[in-house]
This record gives structure tokens, sequence and C-alpha cells, in this order.
């Protein structure tokens, strides 16, 4: 193996921070706190398959071409999910969070980061199942336009559902998982009161506001992907948009241990990472 000379690696760098912030300057969008090696290999990607020689003629396409830079953005979001991903995670749930929410008159829940809208349609089908759907507000989130508008659409390829039935059993399902769903050659398309109860809208993480009230955030398998001042102001901003008493739901890779909010919160379900706050978030946000 040939060793990269130490200035390359610094020319490297530079190149790559000069590309995030002319991203940044040009479109708005802040990638500088993504965990660099998983944003590295993203942005390798993208500069391979346009054929271009380094990260500056990179830059120069992202700068003059905006319908490039939406392509460019869809590889930069992460779209790994699927219905009831993680099933013991939505066993967990039912039973140690769904008996406290069903309590309340109504619900509002936040799905930051939800991808292509997966796991908010299992959330609205294990809300269904407890009886309190038509009780819950359910608001999913992502800075992908792309997979917000197949989230919004709700239709999915038909070959994923043998997994998505396994996962729904497990998870705890207690009917028949193809009653959620109408089938149409290699699609399915989720039945329309199970959408009624979601709203997909565009929000990012890094550089947009908080969502106030909420009884239940899941943002699961994304904190993985920022470093940890990024992370630190993502859970900071979940703090603040939690009621108190309200839950937080991360991904099996993530913590709360080592945070700036740590002591907000009280672990419910520490194996599935599902923790309830009950401190005042009044530190301001690392970013």
């Amino acid at each position: 193996m040939i060793l990269v000379p130490e200035r390359e690696k610094e020319a490297e760098k530079m190149e790559i921070d000069m590309l995030l912030a002319g991203i940044h300057k040009r479109y708005g969008y802040d990638f500088s706190h993504y965990s660099r090696a998983s944003l590295k290999r993203r942005i390798d990607r993208a500069r391979e398959n346009a054929r271009l020689p380094s990260y500056t003629a990179l830059l120069d396409k992202l700068f003059h071409d905006e319908n490039y830079f939406d392509e460019f953005l869809k590889g930069m979001s992460i779209t790994v999910t699927e219905m009831f991903r993680d099933p013991l995670f939505y066993r967990g749930m039912r039973e140690a969070v769904v008996p406290l929410l069903k309590t309340f008159p109504f619900v509002k829940i936040w799905h930051a980061g939800c991808a292509t809208g997966e796991e908010a349609y299992s959330m609205a089908i294990l809300l269904h199942e407890e009886g309190f759907l038509d009780r819950a507000y359910i608001y999913a989130t992502d800075f992908n336009k792309h997979s917000l508008g197949k989230a919004q659409e709700g239709v999915y390829p038909a070959r994923s559902l043998g997994a998505a039935a396994a996962n729904y059993k497990t998870a705890g399902g207690t009917g028949d998982f193809s009653d959620y769903y109408n089938a149409s050659y290699d699609f399915v398309k989720f039945k329309n009161y199970l959408k009624e109860r979601i709203t997909f809208s565009y929000h990012n993480l890094v550089t947009d506001g908080v969502f106030g009230e909420m009884n239940l955030i899941c943002c699961r398998n994304v904190l993985i992907y920022f470093d940890k001042i990024l992370q630190d102001h993502v859970l900071s901003q979940f703090s603040k948009s939690l009621r108190h008493g309200g839950f937080l739901c991360l991904g099996n890779k993530e913590t709360l241990n080592f945070t700036a909010v740590k002591s907000l919160f009280e672990p419910v379900d520490t194996k599935q990472r599902i923790y309830r706050k009950w401190g005042d978030a009044d530190a301001t946000s690392p970013i």
C-alpha cells in the first residue's frame, strides 16, 4: 500500500473544506459538522459518478448547475430505512411508552430525518393498533426533498414486503400486515387513513429551529453521521422541542452518554435507546 504524503492529505482536506464552504454559501446547506469519514465517502462517490478529476471541479459544477446540485443532495442524505426497522424498538415502544402516551387527550410525534417515510408509517400502524391514531399528530421531516416526495406518496416496492411483514410480527403487530396497504403490480400503497395522520415537511436539523411541545421525538440512526458538535446541537434542539416527561428515541448505535443533554433525561429502555425528559433544556446550542 502506498501511503499518501501528509502534504497531499492536507491539500485534500483543504479542498473538501472549500467545497463544503462553497455549498454552504451557495445553497445554504451546512455539512461541515458531518462525520468526516462518512462525508468523504459520499463526496467521493458523487465526484466519481460525475467523472470529475478533483473536488475543485466538483465545486465548480455544483456552483453552476442547480439541477446537478439536487442530484448531489440526494446522495448526501441518509436514506437507509425500512418498515418497523429494528422491530424490538417498536415492541419496546408498545410496552414502555404507548401506555403513557394514551393518558393524553392528543399526542404530537416528530420523526426527524424520516428519509422515505417507512418508519413514520410504522408508527402510524402501531398507534392504530393501540387505538389512538386518531388522537395523534405525526410530523415527519427531512432535508432531502426527493425522499420527502416518496414518503408523501406512500408507495413502495412490493419486493420489500416480505421483510416488512416479518419485522411487523416481531415488533408485536396484532393484525395482518397486508391490511395496511393496497397492492398493485410491483408496488404497494399504504392506506390513506395512515397518511392522513402524518405531515411530511422539509426541515434541516443543522440550520432550522425547534418543533415545540412534542410528546415523542424519534431520530434513529441519524446522529451517527454527525460529529460531536452537531450531535450536541441537534440534541439540544430536541430537548427544547420536548415537553416535560416527553420521550426521545435514538438508534441502537446512538446514546445520550457523554452528550451535553445527558442530565436532562432518564433511560426508559437502555437497550432500545428510549429516554424520557425530566430536566429543563436551558443550555444554549453549541452551534
